[in-house]
């Protein structure tokens, strides 16, 4: 795999596929003898409590290539696509400003989608608005958004209440749709900045692998990183509680679920994820190149 020196190299494809070894490999050897820089573009792996649970890079990995954008942020923290864009943009800045090659890797897609092609520039949501829109129960939530943006009503699952709560108060705050805003995107780099890669490998592949990172990360104290999160008494619906496996844990923990029961769950939802990510990258950049890590 050759790097181009003058685009950011950027990584994607569906969680536990290998793109982190992969940018680790590549991040030693980029461009000759020019270094590389790898940059996040995984929303679980931003938040600082989260380490085990999100495979977040270890320790002696950082050590051997510099690691930007991860455990970041706090754990009530929320990250939307244009503000990580903004940050990634900074990095990769940065790199090229050090002579280093950005490489960019992680499998949310709509932080990708706007780091490449730019993202709605929706004003900030007044604090007011949103508290009132977030004290709205699911049911309620949903009923006003059918009223006040019946086609987001339309277009989201009744229980995809972080997506509803979004479009209602977008709408509430500015008067007009959060469909509205997006048809106008700013922000991005482009397409042409960009070398991308879809990491991947076969279904039966990634299934196996999904349930080898599970057990890797209950033996490296998944629990009791799933017990101090629970302990700062968060809100179940914040990205960072909702991450792969923290919802199932999270339930044996409460004593809700048998361990067997959280790891079968957590291996299905994990699966599940894969499966989306897939569709994803090859709907959104069906023209970048694949490849296997190894």
């Amino acid at each position: 795999m050759n790097l181009d020196p003058e685009r950011v190299t950027v990584l994607t494809g569906p969680t536990a596929g290998g793109k982190s070894a992969l940018a680790l490999k590549l991040a030693a050897r980029a461009c000759g003898d020019v270094g590389g820089v790898i940059i996040n573009a995984d929303a679980s792996q931003m938040y600082r409590d989260l380490a085990i649970v999100s495979a977040r890079p270890t320790a002696a990995e950082e050590a051997a290539a510099a690691h930007r954008l991860y455990g970041v942020l706090a754990g009530d923290d929320v990250c939307t696509a244009a503000r990580w864009a903004e940050l990634a943009k900074a990095e990769i800045a940065a790199a090229r400003a050090a002579g280093l090659q950005p490489i960019v890797v992680g499998g949310t897609g709509m932080y990708l989608s706007a780091l490449v092609h730019g993202w709605a520039p929706v004003p900030a949501i007044p604090h007011d608005v949103r508290a009132d829109v977030r004290a709205l129960g699911a049911p309620a939530a949903r009923t006003a958004l059918e009223r006040e943006d019946p086609a987001a009503a339309a277009r989201l699952m009744p229980a995809d209440r972080q997506r509803t709560m979004r479009a209602l108060e977008v709408v509430r705050a500015t008067g007009r749709t959060l469909a509205s805003w997006q048809q106008h995107r700013e922000g991005g780099v482009g397409p042409a900045a960009v070398q991308g890669f879809i990491v991947d490998r076969p279904r039966d592949e990634l299934n196996a692998r999904a349930g080898l990172r599970l057990q890797a990360m209950l033996a490296a104290g998944a629990l009791n990183e799933v017990a101090a999160l629970a302990a700062l008494g968060l809100p179940a619906d914040v990205p960072v509680m909702k991450a792969l496996a923290v919802p199932q844990l999270a339930a044996h923990l409460a004593g809700a679920i048998s361990l067997d029961a959280a790891m079968a769950a957590a291996l299905i939802a994990t699966r599940q994820y894969q499966k989306r990510q897939q569709t994803w990258a090859r709907n959104q950049f069906g023209d970048w190149a694949r490849t296997a890590p190894d």
